[in-house]
């Protein structure tokens, strides 16, 4: 499995900070979140420029209107063009918000027939995110929150799925049997860890009410071998450059352990998927 972080947890330094903290950290790759420090710049070359001190795995794209980058549409098009251009693999975005009204983001979407082929290019893997339930109601604000019917999205569309604990676990704090259902959908491309408790998601690890453990262990007992992204609130943390670091190793740490087969694992695995 491969061990990333999102940029968003670190949110408070510039990305180039961000960048030096997760390579000192060891993470194998990074989640670059697209926010304010692409507004009027070359983005191609900051991309590229920020790759020079870490492989950047994938992008999300913007989640918050940035000047130059236009509408939701607008926006994932030029993710995927950098993407492409960049040699990311995969970009990440948001599925429309009905209570938003983003009624002509929601046309677009269902006017694709396959998005690997239309949007993506057949050049960068494109991932929907499952979205978080909020508020006094504890209502989900986007569409496609229901499992079954976004795996039904996934396959008739052909898209793929970033699956985000804290919001899957906003709604279901057992969240592992929905884990499972997009894992068998073949649809899982990209993982987002973070704990959720209280009303309150992007938690570290065990601040929160998830079985994160347990859910790593059923991980680690299957053939998935993608991104699993760390991605936590920077309001975490700390100002102390030294404790965050010195935190980030620790979990980093927890997740290795978690995600690593045993040699018998390993072995039996390997038994398993010969013909």
């Amino acid at each position: 499995m491969i061990i990333s972080i999102s940029t968003g947890t670190l949110f408070i330094f510039p990305l180039e900070k961000v960048f030096e903290i997760a390579l000192e950290v060891g993470f194998d790759t990074v989640e670059l979140v697209i926010n304010q420090e692409f507004q009027k710049v070359n983005a191609r070359k900051l991309v590229r420029h920020l790759a020079q001190q870490l492989p950047i795995r994938s992008i999300h794209a913007p989640f918050m209107p940035l000047d130059g980058w236009g509408g939701p549409v607008d926006s994932l098009k030029r993710c995927v063009e950098i993407a492409g251009e960049c040699g990311v693999e995969l970009v990440n975005f948001h599925p429309p918000s009905w209570l938003g009204m983003e009624l002509g983001y929601w046309r677009w979407l269902y006017k694709i027939y396959d998005f690997q082929k239309e949007v993506g290019q057949g050049k960068v893997i494109l991932t929907l995110e499952n979205m978080p339930w909020t508020g006094k109601y504890n209502l989900n604000h986007y569409i496609l929150s229901e499992t079954g019917k976004m795996i039904d999205f996934l396959h008739e569309r052909n898209l793929y799925l970033t699956f985000d604990c804290t919001h899957m676990g906003s709604g279901k704090a057992n969240f592992i049997n929905d884990f499972y259902l997009f894992y068998n959908s073949g649809r899982i491309r990209n993982i987002h860890f973070s704990d959720y408790g209280h009303g309150r998601q992007h938690l570290l690890p065990g601040h929160g009410i998830l079985p994160l453990t347990r859910f790593l262990n059923h991980l680690r007992n299957t053939a998935y071998n993608e991104s699993v992204t760390l991605e936590l609130s920077p309001h975490e943390f700390p100002r102390d450059e030294r404790i965050i670091v010195q935190s980030l190793k620790e979990i980093l740490q927890y997740l290795r352990k978690e995600t690593q087969k045993e040699e018998g694992e390993q072995l039996q695995s390997t038994v398993n998927s010969e013909p």
